[in-house]
């Protein structure tokens, strides 16, 4: 089975969503920033791509557009903490 890749700077909200993710018995990949997750799609793809909107340097706005550009079937869920973010 393909991990549930996760992207988010705050590390408490990864870990929550690992440990999830986890207990389901679904394996995951976690990363930090937009860039991160852009290069490891060089290598792999995942099942299904859980992203924050706010990141550091790119945001998740643009990764989102760069998978759907590239992989246009990926399931994606967007989440922020910040109202009125998009």
């Amino acid at each position: 089975m393909k991990p549930i890749w996760i992207v988010d700077d705050d590390r408490s909200i990864r870990w929550v969503l690992e440990k999830a993710l986890a207990r389901e018995n679904l394996p995951t990949r976690s990363f930090g920033t937009a860039r991160e997750a852009l290069e490891a799609l060089n290598d792999d793809v995942p099942q299904v791509l859980v992203t924050d909107i706010r990141l550091p340097g790119a945001s998740g706005i643009d990764l989102l557009q760069a998978v759907k550009r590239r992989f246009p079937a990926l399931p994606v869920i967007a989440t922020t903490g910040f109202p009125h973010a998009v």
